[in-house]
């Protein structure tokens, strides 16, 4: 297998995508499950939580395994072949087997949003531990973002055992078969202080003039753990890239009256969608810049 894939990069290419479609859909499970796993414990340690009505939150085993998917409309169990990645979206029309209500046209945008960009992944860096790295961090990177979205909230569970990971990745330098990940420990290490550092200055120097929270303490974390996967030289160019993204979305929305003032907008997005980007061509765009400015 190895050797094929060596030898064929575009039977690694397809082999990866429809690989990420079965991962894109436990994705989605990841990203509705893990924020009520959170506040069921949260509600076992915390008396302000405990006073929360019951019947909001679901009783009984409740994780990423049990109990099965179900519509949340009917609670009709969904069916291996009603789980299809894509394709089930498709035939169902859309809609739930049971009892005819729609089903969100997230679910598969996230299934082949997840196949598409594990294939460019596989595309970039060729079949490899790289790519393995890569496609891991891919698969991270969007389920952060969608639960950051939803509830504006970074978890703990999801971000910390990826600083970890880019920490330990670099115990691997050098790879003679990696370009971009598996860097050296000190630059991983100096990533990791300074992507959490930068972000947690500019907070609370935020903070200190305007009296108001302008990020959470899961951004520091998260560019943390693009530092220590990337290294810190990556850090301006994921910063830069996010703060301008971000600022003009954030404008357009208010805008455009789809986003009130005092509502926050998740940061999160923005430097995972930034982070991905210098994974793949963070060194091009430097290099074309510097050739640029010169």
């Amino acid at each position: 297998m190895q050797a094929l894939f060596s030898q064929s990069p575009s039977l690694f290419i397809a082999a990866a995508f429809f690989f990420a479609l079965l991962v894109g859909s436990f994705l989605n499970v990841v990203i509705y499950r893990l924020p009520v796993m959170m506040e069921r414990a949260w509600r076992e340690q915390c008396d302000e939580l405990a006073a929360t009505p019951a019947n909001e939150l679901p009783e009984g085993r409740f994780d990423l395994i049990a109990p099965r998917s179900r519509c949340p409309s009917c609670g009709q169990p969904i069916t291996a072949m009603q789980n299809i990645p894509v394709l089930s979206y498709l035939l169902l029309g859309g809609k739930c087997a049971g009892c005819g209500t729609k089903i969100a046209l997230r679910y598969p945008v996230i299934e082949l949003l997840t196949a598409l960009l594990s294939a460019i992944v596989a595309w970039r860096f060729g079949f490899g531990w790289e790519a393995l790295a890569a496609i891991m961090m891919t698969w991270t990177l969007i389920a952060i973002s969608v639960i950051d979205i939803d509830h504006q909230y970074i978890y703990d569970n999801v971000v910390l055992p990826l600083i970890w990971a880019g920490l330990a990745l670099s115990l691997f330098h050098p790879m003679e078969t990696a370009s971009t990940l598996f860097i050296d420990p000190k630059s991983a290490i100096v990533g990791a202080l300074a992507g959490y550092l930068s972000l947690w200055s500019v907070y609370h120097l935020f903070r200190l003039l305007t009296g108001k929270e302008g990020m959470g303490y899961g951004d520091f974390k998260l560019l943390a753990a693009l530092g220590a996967w990337l290294g810190w030289s990556a850090l301006p160019l994921i910063i830069l890239m996010s703060a301008v993204v971000g600022a003009v979305v954030g404008i357009l929305l208010i805008v455009f009256k789809q986003h009130e003032r005092s509502v926050p907008i998740p940061f999160g997005p923005y430097l995972a969608a930034a982070g991905w980007i210098a994974m793949l061509w963070g060194s091009d765009i430097t290099n074309w810049y510097l050739d640029y400015m010169s």
